[in-house]
């Protein structure tokens, strides 16, 4: 690495921690006195709230990072035209795209960070901040037995079943009161009843069961099987699979929980459940595949922004071209968050919904930048 590439990351990355770490106190700051009240009914105490935050931090950290780093690059860029560096570096032959080398190295590897935040931590952390907040919440009730859904119904399309559940339990997996149906290999229709059922050795068991055979005839037996116990080898659908069922019905809803999104493997669980999805489901779940997808993507585009603007002549006035980046960037926000709402409507085409403020916003970038003197 050349000792200019050093210098240039030293001069970003010393503002970026400083952006990163006030954005990361004022965002806690403001979610903790907003949910201040309800932290204090459920009885927890101030490790178990600090705690909290500390798992929530890769959820904030999905939002807070592309607005820093946009700050920090204008902050960097802008003290090097000040102090007439850029214009030095020009007089010597480095190029713009030479010396914004660096900025751009850092967008990607934030690009990449932000996917396996938004993929891999984010799920996780989202479950054990409802877990900490169930348990708090449990432990002044009579009911200690983890977090219930309660009357969950779905199909699966793919091998003809259809599920009817009492309760869904998100932790144990155990369920109440479940209901399935389905034609057997012998083309017979059969319907399944148990008291409960629990997740064992990666299937289901069945425990107090009924088991209901309806003949080609159309005729039901009426002398049901039952026993204590069964397990249906061919009942295939995971406890992944159920959560994702019951995420994506949560986001139909109107009135959706806080924060409600989707992730590729709940996407993908759920396709592998329903391969033909009606075209309402398919829009809203192609939108949030895509914009899983480009959200990582802001960090370049803020790159791209943030350079014609930052790095214009020093004869410029800063406070307009921070001004306008900044105005620009929240537009771009505006726009993504629109685009994934009429996407998810099929007002408009799901990629083109999740894409679009990436590539026209990237492509004003390029060319603003190629026109920087």
């Amino acid at each position: 690495m050349r000792l200019l590439d050093r210098y240039l990351l030293r001069e970003l990355l010393i503002p970026l921690f400083y952006c990163l770490s006030g954005f990361l106190v004022f965002w806690i700051s403001f979610d903790l006195f907003s949910e201040l009240d309800d932290y204090q009914q459920r009885g927890l105490r101030t490790p178990e709230i600090a705690r909290l935050y500390l798992i929530k931090t890769p959820e904030l950290l999905v939002v807070v990072l592309p607005i820093a780093l946009l700050l920090a690059l204008l902050y960097a860029l802008t003290t090097h035209a000040r102090h007439q560096e850029l214009t030095a570096m020009r007089a010597a032959g480095i190029s713009l795209w030479r010396f914004t080398a660096p900025y751009f190295a850092v967008g990607v590897v934030f690009t990449f960070a932000l996917f396996a935040l938004n993929e891999l931590w984010v799920p996780k952390s989202v479950e054990a901040v409802e877990a900490i907040l169930h348990r708090s919440s449990t432990a002044q009730s009579t009911d200690p037995g983890g977090r219930w859904h309660p009357k969950l119904h779905f199909h699966n399309a793919r091998h003809g079943r259809f599920w009817s559940l009492g309760a869904f339990n998100l932790d144990t997996f155990e369920m109440k009161n479940p209901h399935v149906s389905w034609r057997a290999s012998d083309r017979t229709e059969r319907s399944l009843n148990a008291r409960r059922a629990v997740r064992t050795n990666e299937t289901w068991l069945f425990l107090e069961v009924e088991e209901f055979t309806y003949r080609t005839t159309g005729e039901v037996d009426t002398t049901p099987m039952k026993t204590n116990a069964l397990v249906v080898p061919e009942f295939t659908e995971t406890p992944e699979q159920i959560k994702s069922e019951i995420r994506i019905n949560q986001l139909r809803s109107l009135i959706s929980p806080k924060g409600a999104q989707l992730s590729l493997s709940e996407i993908l669980n759920y396709l592998r459940l329903h391969p033909d999805p009606s075209p309402k489901d398919f829009a809203l779940l192609q939108t949030q595949l895509h914009g899983r997808l480009a959200w990582p993507l802001t960090c370049l585009v803020v790159v791209l922004i943030a350079i014609p603007f930052g790095a214009a002549s020093a004869r410029r006035n800063v406070f307009v071209g921070v001004a306008s980046s900044i105005f620009i960037c929240f537009v771009f926000f505006i726009l993504m968050r629109l685009g994934v709402a009429l996407g998810s409507g099929n007002w408009v085409t799901p990629w083109l919904a999740a894409w679009l403020p990436n590539i026209a916003f990237g492509g004003t970038g390029l060319w603003l930048t190629a026109r920087v003197r």
